[in-house]
């Protein structure tokens, strides 16, 4: 007999060798988005902003499933401040990042991220005509004509992948593992608890830096005979909220089963450095009315369950420890596995 075992894991370091094979073709080919899409640094990249459906794009290079683009655009000259670096022009300082427009004062086809490095084009007063060369998810795109695949460029087999170690992301975020393998830890530079295979598969549910949060999914032999000791992932019943703020970094990574009075569900803000920005968590308090409060991180997966939770209604949650004091109020965070509300369990 055979258990699906899902695995929430802590972080994984993801290395990335792209080539880039040419458009071809006796025309600059041209592209309009979908449905709204990121488009990124490079394949898998740092995202740079967002474009809406319709926007026009001028592609110019395409690797696996993934088109190099050129984005142009309008945007407001007062957020951006002059660079030299990697050989840009500007780069946006605006907090909060800025909207690109198809003209000064025109309709907005798509938004900017802060920190984007940009060329301009050609200005007028307040305005700035910008363009930066980057990926976008193929599919997401309507090309005017067929672009090349990877096997009818020409290109030499051994061109197209030495050194490919890539891992190609879908728009749920899925990635597939390249030749180098991938290392999960329980926490940011924390334990090896795990060692994914070239070909694997993983969901990015989050990304702070240079560490992405994933979900593995597997099969994992488990005779009906045998000892289930290596699934034996039960609750450590002696941790508390207390001990968690006591020593945050020595409990990281350990799984709690806690009954907790749901107080609200929340969306994190910029200003908490321990979650991604919007992602939602529920404020809970462990006890009493004098009990400590703890936030509970909600995968993408449940946010449909902990819709309908209702205030100070009592639940008991299974998860992880991703920190046992969050850096803005000290506050537990665990990474939500399973939740059961108490008064359907009685």
């Amino acid at each position: 007999m055979s258990l699906s075992v899902r695995f929430r894991a802590g972080m994984a370091r993801i290395g990335v060798a792209l080539i880039v094979l040419p458009a071809h073709g006796s025309a600059q080919e041209t592209g309009r988005v979908r449905k709204e899409e990121n488009f990124r640094q490079s394949p898998n990249g740092a995202i740079l902003g967002q474009l809406d459906a319709g926007t026009p794009l001028e592609i110019v290079g395409r690797r696996g499933k993934w088109l190099q683009v050129d984005v142009k655009g309008w945007t407001w000259t007062r957020s951006y401040q002059q660079t030299n670096r990697d050989g840009f022009q500007l780069v946006l300082s605006a907090d909060g990042g800025e909207n690109l427009r198809d003209s000064p004062s025109g309709k907005v086809i798509g938004h900017l991220e802060r920190g984007v490095l940009l060329d301009e084009i050609e200005r007028q007063p307040g305005w700035l005509h910008v363009r930066r060369r980057a990926w976008i998810w193929a599919a997401s795109v309507s090309q005017s004509r067929a672009a090349p695949t990877a096997g009818s460029t020409g290109a030499p087999a051994s061109a197209r992948s030495s050194g490919d170690t890539a891992a190609d992301r879908g728009p749920a975020d899925f990635i597939r593992v390249g030749e180098a393998g991938v290392t999960v830890f329980d926490s940011a530079g924390g334990d090896t608890v795990a060692r994914v295979r070239s070909g694997g598969e993983l969901r990015v549910l989050a990304k702070r830096g240079e560490w992405a949060r994933i979900r593995l999914e597997g099969w994992a032999r488990m005779p009906a005979t045998g000892s289930d000791t290596a699934f034996d992932i039960a609750p450590d019943s002696s941790l508390t909220p207390q001990l968690l703020k006591a020593d945050p970094d020595r409990y990281r990574g350990r799984v709690v089963a806690w009954e907790l009075q749901f107080i609200s569900l929340e969306h994190a803000e910029k200003v908490r450095s321990d979650f991604v920005e919007g992602e939602p968590y529920l404020l809970t308090r462990f006890g009493d009315s004098e009990g400590s409060f703890i936030y509970v991180a909600v995968p993408p997966d449940m946010t449909v369950a902990v819709q309908g939770l209702v205030p100070l209604e009592r639940i008991v949650v299974t998860g992880r420890v991703r920190t046992g004091a969050s850096a803005v109020t000290g506050t537990p965070i665990i990474d939500l596995s399973t939740l059961k509300r108490v008064k359907e369990s009685r």
